[in-house]
């Protein structure tokens, strides 16, 4: 009899571990899932253009003027969009996202989805750029991840620093630096049978944009020196290229790192658990106000002599946005 109960009650206790266990790992797919949804839209950007979105993304209000911004100014491009950005309060990634309005449009359209990108970004980054990964991986596989004329697909082995010679990661390019054109993709479709069911991913297209393939794209945008952000996959952090940043925002800025300015976040709350577990955060914990300004290069920017430009319009103050502050 004690026996028979004392195997009762190992089975008991193996019946609870196991379905701890799998409890566990449905809930760690599940988040998976959620991060693949939320960047599903955009993993298949170029790397440089994705990195804008997600600087950007932590900055809602801020996008929303800029969105605004862009609607009333579609003519302004080129160095006029360059001399008329110097005017504007903006961080310098919603800046560079004019030189795409098409971007911001997708931003503005599900303000929703901008903000749950960036709250996810300042407190997960690791865990969403390894999402993003995961569905480029996907998309080859479906056969819709090759070069074409408007951008360059490159596995890239880590760098023998990392002592991670197994890993490759996936890079897109834009094939001309100076113009970019916006990938227009289903991702029920692009990434092949979505795994995550119960996390369908949303799908957004400019308007009057129709096509049959898998993966098709806007018309180009000419971008100057406007686009600088750069992703290190293997660091799992934003970088700068200090050449084009500086050269669009009249700054002289030393810093390659990226780190997120609370300067420009308004009175959006950050999400649970931000400061204690940001790299981002904890980056600029570490580092004097003068060097947080110039990882993010707003209060280098601000200070730069505004040149006016003809028919632009000043944005009006992001506390004013509606959309964003859903």
């Amino acid at each position: 009899m004690l026996v028979t109960r004392y195997v009762a009650k190992l089975a008991l206790a193996a019946g609870i571990v196991v379905a701890a266990y799998s409890a566990a790992r449905a809930e760690s797919a599940r988040g998976a899932g959620q991060l693949e949804q939320l960047v599903a839209p955009v993993a298949l950007y170029p790397d440089a253009l994705l990195a804008h979105v997600l600087m950007a993304s932590t900055y809602p209000l801020e996008v929303a003027d800029a969105g605004r911004w862009s609607q009333a100014n579609p003519e302004v491009t080129g160095e006029a969009l360059q001399e008329a950005m110097q005017q504007q309060p903006w961080d310098p990634s919603v800046k560079a996202l004019t030189a795409v309005p098409l971007t911001l449009q997708m931003m503005n359209d599900r303000p929703d989805w901008t903000r749950r990108l960036g709250d996810t970004f300042l407190a997960r980054q690791a865990e969403l750029l390894g999402a993003i990964q995961r569905l480029r991986t996907r998309a080859d596989a479906a056969g819709n991840l090759d070069n074409t004329p408007e951008q360059r697909i490159s596995r890239v082995a880590a760098p023998s620093s990392t002592g991670d010679s197994a890993t490759t990661v996936y890079v897109i390019e834009a094939t001309n630096p100076n113009e970019y054109h916006l990938p227009v993709y289903d991702p029920g479709v692009a990434y092949g049978r979505w795994n995550h069911p119960e996390d369908p991913p949303s799908y957004w297209r400019p308007p009057g944009h129709a096509t049959s393939e898998a993966l098709s794209f806007a018309p180009g945008a000419p971008v100057g020196w406007a686009i600088w952000g750069r992703i290190d996959w293997w660091q799992n952090r934003l970088n700068v290229d200090l050449n084009r940043f500086n050269h669009f925002n009249q700054t002289k800025v030393t810093r390659r790192a990226w780190v997120h300015d609370p300067a420009h976040r308004g009175n959006v709350p950050y999400p649970q658990g931000y400061v204690a577990s940001s790299p981002s955060a904890r980056d600029a914990e570490r580092e004097p106000a003068s060097e947080r300004a110039a990882g993010s290069g707003n209060k280098a920017a601000s200070k730069a002599p505004p040149v006016r430009a003809k028919k632009v319009a000043r944005a009006k103050p992001a506390g004013r946005s509606r959309n964003a502050s859903r």
